[in-house]
C-alpha cells in the first residue's frame, strides 16, 4: 500500500519507515499539570509554559524530530485561551484535544476565528462520535484530525481495522472523517496498558499496509503506572519510556504522542537515535531519507 505523506502547517508526516523522522507530540495543560491553576477558566504560569513549549522546540531542533503541541483543555473556555496562547508562541502545528466533543468543537471553531486551520488537528475522532460531532466539524472547516483505532467491542488486530472501514451496516470511522470534511487522518493505534503495546505495534504495521495512512500511538502514559518501577531504581520508568518509544518507531510509528512536555530532554534523543538505526538500516531497501533534518544526519 502506497504511504501517504501529509502537510500539517509545514510538518510532514507518514511515509515508509525511514523516510520522515517520527513526530513528536507533547501535552501541555492536561489534567494533573500543575503549570495550571484553574482549569476552568484556563488560568496557568504563562512564563512555566512558554519555558516548556520553547524546551520541545529546542530538542526538536537539536535531534531533527519534528514536534507538535498537544493542547488539553478541559472546558471550551479553558481549551480557547491555551490555543491562543499556544499560537503566539509557537509556529509548530497543535492538537485540539477536550474531554468531549462540545469542548473540542468549540476549540475547532475558534481556531478558524483566528486562522490556524491549516496548524490545527482535531483530537480526535473515536468510537463516540455522532452525527452532531460530525457536523460540527464540516461546518469548523478544519481539514486535518486523528482518527482512534480503538474498537471497545473488539480490541484485536482485526477490531482496529474493523472499526476503521465498517463492518455490515455499521460506518467506519473514516468513512465518518470523510463526511466531516477532513482530508489529512492520522491514525492512533490504541495503548490500553504495558501488555498491549505489543498488540498497538502490531496494529500499527497492519494499518499502515491497510489504509496508507500515518499512523502513531500514545505508549508512554502507561509506563507511568507501572508498579513495580521501584523496584528498579529512581531512573527504570524514564528509561523504559526510551524502550516503548523505540519499539512503537521499529513497527513503522509515524507519531507518537508522548505525553507531558517535561519529558522533551529524555525523549527526543531516545527516538531520534531510533529514527537514525531504521533510517541506516532501510537504505538496504532503497528507502532514504526525505529531508536532510533526519536525525541520521543530525546526531550521528
Amino acid at each position: 500500500m502506497e504511504q501517504k505523506i501529509f502537510d500539517i502547517g509545514g510538518l510532514r508526516v507518514g511515509g515508509q519507515p525511514g523516510e520522515l523522522p517520527t513526530v513528536l507530540i507533547g501535552s501541555i495543560f492536561h489534567v494533573g499539570h500543575r503549570i495550571v491553576s484553574d482549569h476552568t477558566h484556563g488560568v496557568f504560569d504563562v512564563r512555566k509554559a512558554e519555558s516548556l513549549v520553547k524546551m520541545q522546540e529546542e530538542m526538536s531542533e537539536k535531534t531533527g524530530n519534528p514536534h507538535m503541541v498537544d493542547i488539553v483543555g478541559e472546558t471550551s473556555e479553558a481549551l480557547k485561551r491555551y490555543i491562543g496562547f499556544i499560537s503566539e508562541i509557537t509556529d509548530a502545528p497543535f492538537l485540539i484535544n477536550g474531554p468531549n466533543a462540545s469542548v473540542r468543537l468549540d476549540g475547532a471553531k475558534y481556531a478558524g476565528e483566528i486562522g490556524l486551520l491549516d496548524r490545527a488537528v482535531y483530537t480526535s475522532i473515536n468510537y463516540t462520535v455522532n452525527e452532531a460531532e460530525v457536523r460540527g466539524i464540516r461546518d469548523s472547516g478544519l481539514k486535518t484530525a486523528i482518527v482512534q483505532a480503538f474498537n471497545p467491542k473488539d480490541v484485536s488486530l482485526q477490531g482496529m481495522r474493523t472499526i476503521l472501514e465498517g463492518a455490515g451496516f455499521k460506518e467506519g470511522l473514516l468513512k465518518v472523517a470523510s463526511k466531516a470534511g477532513l482530508e489529512k487522518i492520522l491514525v492512533l493505534a490504541p495503548v490500553l496498558d504495558i501488555p498491549s503495546i505489543a498488540t498497538a505495534s502490531e496494529g500499527i504495521q497492519m494499518l499502515k499496509e491497510c489504509f496508507g495512512l500515518p499512523t502513531g500511538a500514545a505508549p508512554l502514559g502507561v509506563v507511568g503506572m507501572w508498579r513495580r518501577a521501584g523496584d528498579f531504581g529512581l531512573n527504570a520508568k524514564k528509561t523504559c519510556r526510551g524502550v516503548v518509544a523505540a519499539m512503537v518507531q521499529a513497527a513503522g510509528a509515524d507519531f507518537i504522542i508522548y505525553g507531558s512536555m517535561e519529558k522533551a530532554r529524555s525523549i527526543f534523543p531516545a527516538c531520534a537515535i531510533a529514527d537514525a538505526i531504521i533510517a541506516y538500516g532501510a537504505r538496504r531497501s532503497g528507502v532514504k531519507p526525505l529531508t536532510k533534518n533526519h536525525p541520521l544526519y543530525r546526531i550521528l
